[in-house]
């Protein structure tokens, strides 16, 4: 017979002073934010679509209206509260934030949970440059110290500004814009040869964004955000997500935030076309089912509606509040710095 599982409340105790400086960061990050003129707002977890990254794995529910017989329609908890915010910027919201419970499934570990909290805001008129800025100052305003690992960054300190490309000369010895000969859908082989030169593995099935990540994650991203924290920009086309280009069609208005080795923020100066999303979200599928993980996510008609009306000019970023509670108190397990981590299925 399996045991029973039992509640510990040593394990909340334990947590008890990680949880006070969780507070009050999250207080922190409202102070900043309405010192800033931006306005606090709240979507539904409940969405058309849970986003559009291809490795996604969504939970799914129906929705039934009251007198519905009909079995109701499937909708999802969202990844991001994206597409709800950006529906408000395209009303006329010209500053907001949000700390939102965002949810996908088969991720649990040290740095990953299936229900986590994101901080995430978009200002109209803003750039990308604009919203690295914006990071800087609001992580600082949060954390002097992060530490992961037994080695620090210090927030108030100069942080380190460099590009995707350079990051990987740098720590990987690649020349990775070689390895692009055509900026929207290069080839594989030229980086995964690059890839094994530089000792990385890398499979001759590979896709080209296989490639990049399996020399990121082994060679440049366990060397970012050490001293002071470090924003990586300028993210090649194929992995340009929802951001825009930039005029040389190579690149795109994406970056994200390190330290101490770990991703804590992802920001674009925001994709406005609406044609261009519908060609993306295309794209997205097709790697989806490239991935295994069945048909594409469906489109959100009323954020393309939206997108059709007008986006105006925008930034947006999204912060990792559980990751950058971890790093304020240098604790090891996302779970540490969770109030109610989600229950583990018990044996059986």
């Amino acid at each position: 017979m399996a045991e029973p599982v039992r509640w510990d409340p040593a394990r909340y105790a334990a947590r008890r002073p990680n949880l006070a400086v969780r507070a009050e960061i999250a207080a922190a990050v409202r102070r900043h934010f309405a010192a800033a003129g931006f306005v606090e707002v709240e979507t539904p977890c409940l969405q058309p679509a849970p986003g559009a990254e291809p490795a996604l794995d969504a939970f799914s529910t129906r929705l039934r209206e009251p007198f519905d017989d009909g079995g109701g329609r499937v909708v999802h908890l969202h990844a991001s509260p994206e597409f709800a915010m950006k529906k408000l910027v395209a009303a006329g919201e010209p500053r907001l934030f949000q700390i939102a419970r965002c949810f996908r499934n088969g991720e649990r570990s040290a740095t990953h949970h299936p229900e986590f909290t994101m901080v995430e805001w978009y200002r109209a008129g803003a750039g990308y440059l604009d919203a690295m800025a914006e990071c800087e100052g609001l992580v600082a305003s949060c954390a002097r110290t992060l530490r992961r690992g037994g080695r620090s960054a210090e927030t108030g300190a100069p942080w380190t500004w460099i590009s995707v490309a350079e990051a990987f000369d740098r720590h990987a010895g690649i020349d990775l814009l070689a390895a692009m000969d055509d900026g929207r859908a290069p080839s594989p082989r030229p980086l995964i040869e690059a890839a094994r030169r530089a000792g990385v593995r890398a499979d001759d099935g590979d896709a080209w964004e296989d490639a990049f990540f399996r020399v990121f994650l082994d060679k440049v991203e366990p060397q970012l955000g050490f001293g002071a924290p470090a924003i990586l920009y300028d993210y090649p086309a194929p992995l340009a997500a929802l951001a825009r280009l930039r005029p040389c069609g190579r690149l795109a208005e994406r970056f994200e935030v390190f330290a101490c080795g770990l991703e804590l923020a992802n920001g674009y100066g925001e994709l406005t076309d609406p044609a261009e999303h519908r060609a993306r979200f295309a794209r997205a599928d097709a790697r989806r089912c490239e991935l295994g993980r069945g048909a594409g996510w469906p489109v959100d008609e009323e954020f393309m509606a939206a997108l059709e009306s007008g986006l105006p000019d925008c930034a947006g970023v999204a912060l990792g509040l559980d990751r950058l509670a971890m790093l304020a108190v240098g604790a090891d397990d996302i779970e540490d710095v969770l109030w109610a981590p989600v229950a583990q299925a018990g044996p059986g």
